[in-house]
């Protein structure tokens, strides 16, 4: 009987093959040139509306008009290739060399309103020389926030990548309501529909489909959608006529960054929860491609997301932090080459130079994009019960942390008012399911199973060394 090929988990340098006898993980594999262009085109389509979105939501609030919006989106756009590229590819110590997308994150969108309606026309500078100081900050603090991984035992990441799936699904089902709720016809029959149809298509491609085509059932599920929306006005070509050929995202476009303490310590508060989420899905992942995150992948990981975040305000963009959706994507295409994802990072630098390309995949109506989320992010959320499958929750108060820690997450989703009475720089971290369960797992975990000499019943994580 052949022997089970075994990989390196080298992740210190681009990995090699330990011995000549040993195969080069799927991680570090790369695909022919069109598979490559086509899954990373793939990873573009499912993330786009979460880079936009931001921009358009900050954009108006600190007053910009619409030329000045998009120019916000298409640095965004180019910004998160960057950070993307320095996620998947790294150098030094830098990235977490994973098939990570990263984007701008939602974390930091109510402060970053907050901020700019209290400064009018120059709240964008202010946002920007805020999320200057706290990406040094956070890149400063990553060898410290890093060594937290020993504190995720099973029953920690399992409930964290639990909520993650279950976290982005409402953002699946807005999206599939028509993603506007000031509109006429958000949550008509006719955008569910198309939600649902979209759902339908991809299940079928997934069940008929083989090889490379079935991993690119997204793909495909997305275009298909998008041609059935165009004879039904779902679908708006404007974004195309008015949008240039060329637009590169000059540097401090809207003036030179300044530096208020009061906005720096809101957008501290706010990398100290990217980094939170980032240790999260950087575990879900490394489960996912079969690569365990250890200390030194998070640390990298944690890295590429700070320089990111620092360098994206040269460029008018905000901070950049993984994008759980694409994790969906990985566990359901089983494609896990971080290449793949770099040339996704690539497409969309390409996107953020290219104002009539990026208005290309804005054609894809959100209901469209909707159906396709529900697969992606419930995929998310399969992985994490799997995960949870492996935690002996029979044993010691396991279920009853997973139980605590679930329902608490769930605050947010199921109740969104629910702190409205708390202050605002609370709600930063409140209104993240994800980083309040994730807190309250890890707690609840070293209050029973380890605090007061009790002995474990799930021991916490080994700080694995790189190679081992």
């Amino acid at each position: 009987m052949a022997a089970k090929p075994r990989f390196r988990k080298d992740t210190a340098d681009t990995p090699t093959p330990a011995s000549a006898s040993d195969e080069t993980h799927p991680v570090d594999q790369t695909l022919p040139p069109f598979k490559m262009f086509t899954s990373g085109l793939q990873h573009v389509a499912a993330m786009y509306a979460g880079v936009v979105a931001p921009p358009m939501i900050v954009g108006p609030a600190v007053g910009l008009n619409a030329r000045d919006t998009a120019f916000l989106m298409g640095a965004s756009l180019f910004t998160a290739g960057i950070a993307t590229l320095l996620q998947t590819i790294g150098f030094w110590k830098i990235g977490a060399r994973l098939p990570f997308v990263n984007g701008v994150s939602f974390a930091g969108v109510t402060p970053m309103v907050a901020i700019g309606r209290e400064r009018g026309a120059e709240g964008i500078s202010v946002i920007f020389g805020a999320i200057i100081v706290a990406s040094v900050l956070g890149f400063v603090l990553t060898p410290y926030f890093s060594k937290l991984v020993r504190f995720f035992p099973p029953v920690v990441t399992g409930t964290v990548i639990t909520l993650i799936g279950v976290s982005l699904l409402p953002v699946a089902f807005n999206w599939s309501q028509g993603g506007n709720a000031t509109a006429d016809d958000y949550g008509s029959m006719k955008n569910i529909g198309m939600a649902g149809l979209t759902l339908l298509i991809v299940l079928v491609l997934r069940k008929v489909l083989r090889g490379f085509l079935q991993q690119i059932a997204i793909l495909l599920g997305l275009v298909v959608g998008t041609l059935v929306a165009i004879p039904l006005n779902m679908t708006d070509f404007g974004a195309i006529k008015d949008a240039g050929l060329v637009g590169f995202p000059t540097p401090f476009h809207f003036g030179a960054p300044q530096f208020e303490i009061a906005a720096i310590i809101s957008m501290c508060i706010v990398m100290l929860v990217c980094m939170t989420e980032s240790t999260a899905d950087m575990l879900a992942l490394g489960k996912i491609v079969d690569r365990p995150a250890d200390e030194r992948v998070i640390e990298g990981g944690l890295r590429a997301d700070t320089l990111g975040s620092a360098i994206s305000p040269f460029f008018n963009g905000f901070m950049c932090s993984a994008f759980a959706q694409n994790i969906g994507l990985v566990a359901m295409t089983k494609v896990r080459s971080r290449f793949v994802v770099a040339a996704g990072g690539a497409i969309l630098i390409l996107l953020g130079l290219c104002p009539v390309l990026a208005s290309v995949i804005a054609l894809v109506p959100l209901p469209v994009l909707g159906g396709a989320g529900i697969v992606l992010f419930g995929s998310v959320a399969a992985s994490g019960i799997q995960t949870l499958a492996t935690a002996a929750l029979e044993k010691g108060e396991n279920a009853l942390i997973v139980a605590a820690a679930v329902g608490i997450g769930l605050i947010p989703i199921a109740a969104p008012q629910f702190y409205h009475a708390f202050p605002s720089d609370l709600l930063v971290v409140l209104d993240s399911g994800i980083s309040t369960g994730c807190v309250v797992a890890i707690v609840l975990n070293l209050a029973f199973n380890h605090w007061g000499g009790k002995g474990s019943s799930t021991r916490l994580l080994p700080q694995a060394r790189v190679g081992e």
